[in-house]
């Protein structure tokens, strides 16, 4: 390819402009930088099979796909092995949880981007990663941290509405306590070369303590205009007592990077999770969630906890 171009420059009476051009075209036709797409699973035979085509039907040609399962028993190790030749890297192995599933994954990885799935997301149309990746060229170095928005989408399928907001806005509210849209964030692969991987000590809440580590003194670009991926909503994600669990490892992150004191909006959150809590055991689940989308209703947001019950 330089032989050629050096060949046309030299060549007398071509037009400069024409040598430029395929220089350019032939920049665009060389491979960029892979996107790695790390999915951890364990018994979602019922959703999985959407994950993979929502990777595989990607226009983006540069993409690895990489499934770590911890032994499933619903027909998962089925749907992997129906899928091999889609996926670059799966394993089932007992593991300790979605975090050192996605630590396993990091050690497959070869994007110079990561992003990292559950079994019950999948991305939101087939232009995602190649309209994201567009955009991540543009990314400066020393930024590590890309975001889109994601969808929630409640039991029955239906869109509720996007989460994910530009980084000047929202940057006080993340120190405060609230979490990025994981599923919708690109990690830069020197994320995890300088600040280490995911601390498997954490439960629920190891995403918000690794980006903390970044973002404590870094910065995170919001990509706009890109829905990245669609998370379903249910089950233990809207339930109180898992909420308190998040809130709670949440503060351990804040402490553990010289966060000592929790901030009004961390005692305003943890009051409201009580509070749903009180009214879950006091008046029942159902008429709770009637109850909070009201309170929504008055606020003229959509509705949330009444689309988001798997008992319904």
């Amino acid at each position: 390819m330089l032989g050629n171009l050096v060949w046309r420059v030299m060549s007398p009476g071509l037009d400069k402009s024409m040598v430029w051009y395929e220089s350019c075209a032939s920049a665009v036709e060389m491979k960029p930088p892979l996107l790695t797409v790390i999915v951890a699973v364990f018994n979602g035979a019922a959703t999985l099979q959407q994950c993979i085509d929502s990777v595989t039907h990607q226009s983006f040609p540069y993409k690895e796909l990489i499934i770590i399962d911890g032994v499933s028993q619903d027909g998962t190790i089925d749907l992997l092995k129906e899928n091999s030749e889609q996926i670059s890297y799966w394993i089932s192995e007992p593991d300790n949880g979605v975090y050192n599933a996605w630590n396993k994954g990091l050690a497959q990885a070869k994007g110079e981007w990561i992003c990292f799935l559950g079994a019950d997301d999948y991305f939101w149309d087939t232009q995602v990663l190649e309209r994201m990746q567009r955009a991540l060229q543009s990314v400066p170095s020393d930024v590590r941290l890309a975001y889109g928005q994601v969808m929630l989408v409640g039991t029955d399928g239906k869109s509720l509405y996007p989460t994910g907001e530009p980084w000047g806005n929202f940057k006080v509210r993340f120190m405060q306590g609230l979490c990025l849209p994981h599923q919708g964030v690109m990690h830069r692969r020197s994320l995890f070369v300088q600040k280490g991987k995911f601390d498997e000590s954490f439960r629920i809440a190891a995403d918000y303590e690794l980006m903390l580590r970044e973002l404590k003194t870094g910065e995170a670009i919001f990509i706009p205009d890109i829905i990245v991926t669609a998370m379903r909503q249910g089950g233990l994600s809207s339930n109180p007592s898992n909420t308190i669990v998040t809130m709670r490892e949440i503060r351990r992150a804040q402490k553990m990077h010289g966060l000592y004191f929790p901030s009004f909006f961390w005692h305003r959150a943890m009051f409201r999770v009580y509070l749903r809590l009180l009214l879950w055991h006091t008046i029942g689940e159902s008429t709770t969630r009637k109850f909070l989308d009201f309170g929504r209703h008055l606020k003229r947001l959509p509705p949330y906890w009444t689309k988001t019950n798997r008992s319904n």
